[in-house]
């Protein structure tokens, strides 16, 4: 016969299962609501152990009962946590040395097939996000990527849906006109890629000259902790000399794929050195992204699951 002290045990050890499950069942959408609204895979990670803490006292005390909608509730949660470590970010992006990227994230090949997915994590139009105010990049997000519904919007961001709507309207706006027009499909990123690879392995100067946009840009992250340029270099010349004047001889340049979007890993003695993403338009690379900040490099092992439902 149970005790009424076990009876409790495992109506505890039930809960806490329920808890788990719920958490777990949304955790990839959670991590890609942060990791957009934040460019980068440890704050959205250190965002996420907070909603876990929000959510378990949520779940177990006098609050339980409004807590109605779990997707909606933990979005909910995500995002005022997310736009409270921006602008801590924010202030701290203002002291970084050089410029800043998004930090990379290990992705499985088939994230691409997701083509609205893959785009709103490319290195490119997470520059784009970097552009819009706190609660812009929120709303954008939310609504542009995830779909969610005005109303939930607004109890995220603490506004009216009408006020969402406009500023919903006015990120738009921004965006679509900053955003790189006609973004390439994944075949056409990979063979450029390819292309690329190939003629810096060979030192191939005619095809680095064919792949590269004539006003290409080369935007370096050294954090101040590793050798890069302190601001974008503009033109195929330019960008030209500093790769040849700063690549080492020794350096593999290894095909993966990051943010949904084929890359290259720079590997010299068997230890990664930086990694490197392009944007790709008419089959010729207009924009390099180089990280090799190595507090940017810690998570390339494992591959990151992303959601957007």
């Amino acid at each position: 016969m149970s005790t009424n002290g076990e009876s409790a045990e495992q109506s505890t050890q039930e809960s806490t299962g329920e808890l788990t499950r719920d958490f777990l069942a949304h955790r990839n959408l959670l991590f890609t609501v942060a990791y957009e609204m934040l460019g980068s895979a440890a704050d959205a990670e250190d965002v996420l152990q907070e909603v876990w803490l929000r959510w378990a006292s949520a779940r177990s005390g006098e609050a339980a009962e409004e807590v109605r909608d779990p997707r909606a509730y933990l979005v909910r949660i995500t995002t005022r946590l997310s736009l409270n470590r921006l602008r801590t970010l924010a202030r701290r992006r203002e002291d970084y040395v050089g410029p800043w990227l998004p930090e990379p994230l290990l992705t499985a090949p088939d994230v691409a097939d997701d083509v609205e997915l893959a785009d709103s994590v490319s290195t490119a139009m997470l520059l784009v996000l970097e552009t819009l105010t706190e609660t812009e990049r929120a709303v954008f997000v939310l609504r542009d990527v995830f779909d969610l519904p005005y109303d939930e919007i607004a109890e995220a961001v603490g506004k009216t849906p009408a006020a969402v709507r406009q500023i919903a309207h006015r990120a738009r706006s921004h965006v679509e006109a900053r955003r790189p027009r006609a973004a390439a499909s994944a075949a056409e990123q990979q063979a450029a890629i390819e292309r690329f690879r190939e003629a810096t392995a060979t030192g191939d100067l005619q095809a680095l000259l064919d792949v590269l946009s004539p006003d290409v840009v080369l935007v370096t992250d050294g954090g101040g902790k590793r050798q890069a340029a302190l601001r974008p270099i503009v033109g195929v010349e330019k960008v030209l000399r500093f790769l040849t004047a700063v690549r080492p001889e020794s350096v593999e340049l290894v095909p993966m794929w990051l943010n949904g979007q084929p890359a290259m890993q720079f590997v010299i003695d068997g230890v990664t050195d930086g990694v490197g993403t392009a944007l790709i338009q008419d089959g010729v690379v207009t924009a390099l992204y180089l990280v090799r900040n190595p507090d940017k490099l810690g998570r390339l092992g494992e591959e990151v699951a992303l959601a957007r439902s």
